[in-house]
């Protein structure tokens, strides 16, 4: 923030963030990240505080129940809580055996963090990245709709503001249409990365192909190709709809629309990837049809099935790397991975924390195709 601005907006209220357990490693970074912004701002450093994080305990009985105790006090002041209810290393003890905490778990949490608030906050943002129970936001039969009750349900409990990341829908937002929803995109800092790494592709930007893996991830190829200038082609899923495996309908076959992918490099962009079956299938047919280095942008690596088999498609030159946000709990051992590579997204979410707090906008942090077009002249000067 331009110091010029400081006297224009003042802080809605004295900042607090509320950083779960689940998100221990990335909320400090943001902690960090504020404090540098506003010792940079702000004249006085002496009036800045050690740290934003207000200290808390998540308890847990022998038998399962959990509590929140807040050891600060947070009246009157402008909370940010920041979960991440995709983190399945959390565990607790339950009768002697050791549970790891579900996203159900996590969104427990999160309602005894309002709940031991007790009404005192000025105002309570809540910065979920991976949207609670996002895949299941529409009804098809009779079948619940987790995604609408949970956000109802936190709006009754005080949530003034709802920031998350790549919803699988954005439009699941008309569930609380009466408080703020912003659904923040990492496409920016995922681009950055992707040029800073693989400089050599954009000096013959024909040779580059983006690849939509299904026609509910075209909205966003759009908008890549859009930024990037590159064709998109598509994958049509066909589905056997007569069986239910593993909560989903079998994919059948994958029909391609679009270029011939003959020795292009491809960029193959989703929201998430949870198996990764889906990609694996892709790869495949895309190295039958001769393309060049394959490349997978999403916004969540959940990798409910492992790493193996991501392993084995890099070895055998199928995969040549996956770009993937911090924005959920990565484990270790891909993480550590040669086909890894992880885009820090915790400077952004400090940007947006800190306008909000100002009372500012953030439309300029939403909308990043000026920023995007910047970073591809800076590649083009590669040539």
């Amino acid at each position: 923030m331009r110091k010029e601005d400081l006297y224009k907006h003042i802080q809605f209220g004295e900042l607090g963030l509320i950083v779960m357990d689940n998100c221990d490693t990335i909320g400090k970074c943001v902690n960090d990240h504020l404090l540098e912004m506003r010792r940079t701002n702000f004249e006085d450093e002496h009036i800045l505080p050690e740290s934003y994080i207000i200290k808390k305990e998540e308890v847990r009985f022998s038998n399962g129940e959990g509590k929140i105790f807040l050891e600060e006090s947070v009246r009157g002041k402008d909370i940010y809580i920041i979960t991440d209810i995709g983190n399945y290393a959390v565990s607790y003890t339950m009768y002697g055996f050791e549970n790891r905490k579900s996203p159900d778990d996590h969104i427990q949490d999160i309602k005894r963090v309002l709940s031991a608030m007790a009404g005192k906050a000025r105002r309570i943002t809540l910065m979920m990245p991976l949207l609670y129970a996002s895949r299941q936001h529409s009804r098809k039969g009779r079948e619940s709709l987790d995604c609408a009750m949970a956000l109802q349900e936190l709006e009754k409990l005080g949530v003034n503001d709802i920031l998350t990341f790549d919803a699988h829908d954005p439009t699941i937002q008309n569930a609380v249409p009466l408080i703020s929803f912003e659904n923040l995109y990492p496409t920016l800092d995922i681009v950055k990365r992707f040029i800073t790494d693989e400089k050599e592709l954009f000096k013959d930007p024909s040779k580059m192909l983006l690849i939509s893996p299904d026609t509910g991830a075209m909205d966003r190829a759009v908008y890549y190709s859009g930024v990037l200038g590159f064709d998109i082609g598509l994958f049509y899923k066909r589905r056997d709809h007569s069986r239910v495996v593993k909560g989903k309908n079998p994919i059948v076959q994958h029909e391609y629309i679009g270029k011939d992918v003959k020795d292009c490099n491809i960029l193959i962009v989703d929201d998430m990837i949870a198996s990764g079956e889906s990609v694996f299938d892709i790869a495949l047919e895309l190295k039958k049809r001769q393309a060049g280095k394959i490349f997978v942008a999403t916004t969540y690596a959940l990798f409910t099935e492992g790493i193996e088999k991501f392993n084995s498609f890099y070895e055998q030159g199928l995969i040549n790397r996956l770009y993937t946000t911090n924005l959920s709990y990565v484990p270790e051992a891909a993480r550590q991975a040669p086909w890894f590579a992880e885009v820090d997204m915790s400077e952004f979410m400090a940007r947006i924390i800190n306008r909000l707090n100002f009372d500012q906008s953030i439309s300029d942090l939403i909308d990043t195709k000026k920023s995007i077009n910047d970073l591809l002249k800076f590649a083009k000067s590669f040539k």
